[in-house]
């Protein structure tokens, strides 16, 4: 399995390195590099790499301002020189964190980890089968930015999406970040399979349904595993039930 791979990094001497270090793992095969953001970002949209190593701190916008740009991430191990960066990192669940010099035993062990993650991914592709290439696959990473709060979250994990004028309201765990995008917008990229327009206002995960029940004039009521309540209204009933039955 080769994992394609991209460096991000201001330092051309620290790519340099990273480059000297990765020649160490066979299966990583570096298909470029990126001096800034506005740079890695296009090469990010061009090869769509399996993994980014990324520097946080870069001229312009920093690690964290780009991958807020893109509507599906890479899988991401930050490297960087100030560790004062590592919460707020793996509060965007990146797969690692490396402090700079980088050592060779946790370069390893970053890379096992990113191992595991590239197999539990190609087995959920595996089951679920392939999807448009326009569309979010359930095991896709996301990247969500809610002021100065970043979140990097598998959309499998979100369980609702609502809406909010413009916006939309991401509920996963105990966060309900507010994401700059049209609940219509995003409705076109979500896996049909795994996600439900409710109403209007809400699109659902199915697979965080704990309960159903009629509700009001043809309505259904859906309880998610939270304890939140959504109402399925009596336009969208029909195709939920026939969705849902064997």
């Amino acid at each position: 399995m080769e994992i394609r791979t991209l460096l991000i990094d201001d330092e051309d001497l620290a790519r340099q390195e990273m480059r000297h270090l990765l020649g160490a793992f066979p299966d990583i095969m570096i298909l470029d590099e990126a001096a800034d953001a506005s740079d890695a970002l296009a090469k990010i949209r061009l090869h769509r790499p399996d993994l980014v190593f990324l520097d946080i701190n870069m001229p312009g916008k920093n690690g964290f301002e780009m991958l807020a740009e893109l509507e599906e991430s890479p899988h991401v191990v930050f490297v960087t020189a100030y560790d004062e960066f590592a919460v707020r990192a793996f509060e965007t669940n990146a797969l690692d964190y490396l402090l700079k010099p980088v050592r060779t035993e946790r370069l390893e062990k970053a890379v096992a980890t990113v191992r595991e993650s590239i197999r539990e991914q190609n087995s959920a592709v595996t089951a679920t089968g392939p999807a448009p290439a326009y569309m979010l696959r359930p095991d896709s990473l996301v990247f969500i930015k809610d002021g100065e709060k970043c979140y990097f979250v598998r959309l499998s994990d979100i369980f609702l999406f609502e809406s909010e004028d413009n916006y939309v309201r991401v509920h996963f765990g105990t966060e309900k970040p507010l994401h700059r995008k049209s609940l219509n917008a995003l409705a076109e990229k979500l896996p049909p399979e795994m996600f439900f327009r409710a109403n209007r206002q809400q699109i659902i995960n199915l697979n965080n349904i704990t309960n159903i029940e009629p509700f009001f004039n043809g309505t259904l009521r859906v309880t998610l595993h939270n304890g939140a309540r959504v109402e399925i209204s009596v336009r969208r009933a029909g195709e939920f039930k026939e969705r849902l039955s064997l």
